[in-house]
């Protein structure tokens, strides 16, 4: 391949340079020159011939380290600094980018966004997906070859950070059994996300394993209204069953908050009629009245965990499940009936 007589090329050519010529992202430069995965054979080929013709050096790849990170948020109604989880995600990463003199930009995106010309504007070299991404955002992204973490989510070839979401849902079920509730509901949201899938799952198996068969009619999808109406809508469902439950485990704690407060706006004393527990653990719970029972998640370390993922990228998705820890309060203590 012959480079155009005006094409401008430098004494000392970047992988920029070569990126330009070939057509290219700068990550598929460094994956091609690399011999990483997710690369065909013709742009491999394409792209080392024209580090040829360009005179690149490839002991330039040994230098080549992450410089600049997005942050990419799922736009949702509230802002992200009032989101008590992702808020606290973010905090994390900010950390973890100032220790490793990262520049970090950050980027609310919606479904129509395009993505990839978001990500040229900020010249990204990594990027933390944060949250849900429908899956054709998650294509686009992974065809532009760049460094990806996913946090809070996961997607087929794409590393990611969870927290041990199945496994809490377990423990919190559990201590629910424990405590003498028999009738355990939960209320659940969208089930396109991935963590709210693995709390019900953890939920159903702790049920299971304790000689206990999971109701389809206690588990409950708050419908995608206003959160606060779409929260009473399901606690009004489930305080309409015949057989009421006597225990709810909502999904996440700013749910499990607004069912506390439903349940008492309709004269349901909790814990004595009804137990109410979440996941999360964010700001408010332990002050709410009772106090509530809850998964504690650290929300910082899924962020740092993220921006460590991103240095460490080889090519191949890998998966980090942190632990969480139950945190019992006052919203499901045992009672005598």
């Amino acid at each position: 391949m012959q480079l155009e007589v005006n094409d401008p090329v430098t004494s000392n050519p970047t992988i920029r340079d070569v990126a330009k010529h070939a057509g290219v992202s700068v990550a598929t430069v460094s994956r091609s020159l690399n011999n990483q995965p997710g690369i065909s054979s013709e742009t491999r080929e394409r792209v080392l011939s024209l580090a040829n013709e360009l005179g690149y050096n490839l002991d330039n790849l040994r230098q080549t380290r992450l410089r600049r990170v997005s942050f990419l948020y799922r736009r949702l109604p509230e802002a992200l600094g009032g989101n008590p989880f992702y808020s606290h995600v973010l905090h994390g990463v900010e950390g973890a980018c100032r220790s490793e003199k990262l520049s970090l930009a950050y980027s609310s995106v919606s479904p129509e966004d395009d993505l990839p010309e978001l990500v040229a504007r900020q010249a990204a070299e990594g990027l933390l997906c944060v949250g849900y991404f429908e899956p054709q955002q998650l294509r686009a992204v992974q065809a532009l070859g760049l460094p990806t973490v996913l946090v809070d989510h996961w997607y087929p070839g794409l590393s990611c950070v969870n927290s041990d979401n199945f496994g809490g849902a377990y423990l919190l079920t559990e201590h629910l059994i424990e405590q003498g509730f028999q009738r355990i509901a939960f209320i659940s949201g969208p089930p396109t996300h991935y963590s709210i899938t693995q709390r019900l799952q953890g939920y159903r198996y702790a049920l299971i394993a304790h000689g206990q068969q999971p109701d389809p009619e206690l588990e409950v999808v708050r419908a995608p209204l206003d959160e606060e109406e779409g929260t009473e809508s399901a606690v009004l469902q489930l305080l309409s069953l015949p057989r009421r439950p006597d225990a709810i485990f909502a999904y996440n704690d700013a749910t499990a908050l607004r069912a506390l407060r439903i349940c008492q706006m309709k004269g349901v004393r909790v814990p004595e009629e009804m137990a109410i527990v979440g996941f999360d653990d964010v700001t408010g719970g332990a002050q709410a009245f009772p106090p509530l029972t809850t998964v504690r998640v650290d929300k910082e370390s899924l962020g740092s965990r993220g921006v460590e993922s991103l240095l460490q990228f080889s090519g191949g998705p890998t998966q980090i499940t942190l632990p969480v820890s139950l945190i019992v309060r006052e919203s499901s203590r045992r009672f005598e009936r």
